[in-house]
């Protein structure tokens, strides 16, 4: 099992460990409801060193990217990022992922999930036939999100960047806990506001950073958050995770990505998912709330009222921020307007539930 810069310290501050995506990471600290409402509320740190960061760069990396991509980064410019997804050859889905511009046509950075390092890269190497400079950072490359409504406010004490004013879905360089060249970036998985820094695995850089933040945080409540807490923040978003909601064999119009998708440009399967706009999908990503009392869980059946099996939980929970049962799952779409009243089978019990609109409220 690998490990991040900061496993050391996830054990040492007791955090409930296990292997997630072939690394040795932090579930939980002090329990699942009172990591999110710390996140919510106030802020937290979560370690995703874990994730994937791969440079393209040349005067081809914008193509590359435009054919690989599904959205149209031709619209980015420096500073800027973009959620996107790599389609396959069928229209279902290799990643997702985000793309940052470090220079207007030239040089990008695409972060991708854990799991699917390998199999991204050796996706997107097979399109490079214009020899576009490839360099897989994931390695040495830290990454921690600092998410929560006085994630900045906190943090602003220890960078030249002025993180107040930062617009979503932007980034800048600058200097943060000391340390130079640090990439500092408004997004996150959380829906709760905040920042994601990324710095280069030397010199001490982490056990740097990581104390400085906490030097600065802990009197203000600051904590260190675990992966569980960062899944029922992501769900009550609405936010779609690989491997349950989206994979290869869904589309990006099917996962309600459809603002993602643009087909006034050329890329991987673009006809196929042309198509199917055209002709309209049949089956769809929904919100479902618990009426009934219980738990939806990954893979439970959605049913009609004739028990009929019409759907499957692709992710699902108890909200702690709503106190009752919420789900995503693809329905057939006759059922999946909001409102509509279905039934989640858990164990032999047909339990009511709704659709609802994302994120969760």
């Amino acid at each position: 099992m690998k490990s991040t810069p900061f496993t050391e310290k996830h054990i040492a501050l007791g955090a409930k460990m296990a292997p997630f995506a072939g690394f040795n990471m932090p579930i939980s600290y002090s329990g699942i409801n009172d990591e999110h409402h710390t996140v919510r509320k106030n802020a937290g740190v979560f370690d995703v060193s874990h994730m994937g960061e791969f440079i393209l760069k040349g005067d081809k990396a914008l193509d590359l990217i435009q054919r690989v991509t599904s959205n149209d980064a031709s619209r980015l410019v420096a500073g800027k990022a973009q959620y996107s997804c790599l389609p396959n050859n069928e229209g279902g889905i290799v990643d997702d992922l985000i793309v940052y511009c470090l220079e207007e046509n030239k040089a990008y950075m695409l972060v991708v999930n854990a799991s699917n390092i390998d199999k991204d890269w050796n996706w997107i190497s097979q399109f490079n036939t214009e020899g576009v400079e490839m360099h897989n950072i994931s390695d040495k490359t830290c990454l921690l999100a600092i998410q929560g409504p006085n994630a900045t406010k906190i943090l602003e004490p220890l960078t030249d960047i002025d993180i107040l004013n930062m617009k979503y879905y932007t980034f800048q360089k600058g200097t943060f806990a000391g340390v130079q060249n640090v990439l500092i970036s408004a997004t996150g998985y959380t829906g709760a506001g905040g920042i994601e820094i990324y710095f280069e695995d030397k010199d001490d850089h982490g056990n740097v950073i990581w104390n400085k933040i906490f030097e600065v945080g802990a009197p203000k409540g600051l904590k260190p958050i675990g992966l569980a807490a960062r899944d029922t923040l992501r769900l009550e978003m609405g936010y779609c995770l690989y491997g349950n909601d989206i994979d290869d064999t869904t589309t990006p119009l099917e996962a309600g990505l459809g603002w993602i998708t643009k087909l006034n440009k050329d890329f991987v399967a673009k006809d196929i998912l042309a198509k199917q706009k055209g002709e309209g999908i049949k089956k769809k990503l929904v919100g479902l709330e618990m009426i009934d009392k219980g738990i939806p869980r990954h893979d439970y059946e959605i049913q009609n009222k004739e028990g009929e099996t019409i759907g499957r939980v692709t992710s699902g929970t108890q909200s702690p921020s709503l106190q009752k049962g919420i789900a995503m799952g693809y329905i057939d779409l006759p059922f999946s307007k909001i409102d509509t009243e279905v039934f989640i089978k858990v164990r032999d019990k047909q339990l009511l539930a709704k659709v609802v609109k994302m994120p969760f409220e």
